[in-house]
């Protein structure tokens, strides 16, 4: 296997997938950058393929022994499947912004312990920043923040995307590095 190519297995892939589409549609319904488009309109997505397919994706990396790929899909669906059978019901900007900021704990912990590389723990990371600025900006009743949090969501989305089609079309997921010693040299 070549070192620049990420392999990902098959319960990767789909979750990569999963957590990329469930991104960029939460993170463009955030933004609300496409006219009529809101978070709202993200619920149906998040609720099947963010919510119970990452779910089940989690569960199927457990059965094959893959505890970091299985927690961070199990927890990050079990994220989405909640916040999709709440969504619309009436909830204080309090409470909202007290489970984003749970569940951005929650990807801190997978963004630190990611075992997939730099494109995990960059989808991750983005992710921590995103579920951060929203909480912040229900808690402080600040709209402006949960637009510059759906951009990290967005940001996120496109990340799980390019590490899943990575792994499919076989494209690097890592730079070049350049061999000790082998530097700019100063003209003499």
């Amino acid at each position: 296997m070549d070192n620049d190519v990420s392999a990902g297995g098959t319960t990767t892939i789909v979750g990569r997938l999963a957590l990329g589409v469930t991104l960029l549609a939460f993170g463009l319904g955030s933004t609300k950058v496409i006219d009529g488009v809101t978070t709202a309109d993200a619920v149906s997505l998040a609720h099947y393929v963010g919510g119970v397919a990452l779910f089940v994706v989690g569960l199927l990396a457990f059965r094959d022994r893959d505890t970091a790929t299985g927690t961070a899909f199990s927890a990050l669906g079990a994220l989405w499947f909640t916040w999709a059978v709440t969504a619309g019901n009436q909830m204080s900007d309090h409470a909202a912004g007290l489970f984003l900021l749970l569940f951005a704990l929650v990807t801190l912990s997978l963004a630190l312990g990611a075992s997939g590389g730099l494109l995990d723990q960059g989808t991750y990371g983005l992710f921590f920043v995103s579920l951060l600025l929203l909480a912040i900006g229900r808690l402080a009743g600040n709209d402006a923040l949960g637009k510059v949090g759906g951009w990290f969501a967005v940001a996120a989305g496109a990340v799980a995307w390019y590490a899943a089609t990575a792994a499919l079309a076989h494209w690097p997921t890592t730079l070049p590095r350049r061999a000790a010693g082998r530097g700019v040299t100063a003209a003499g």
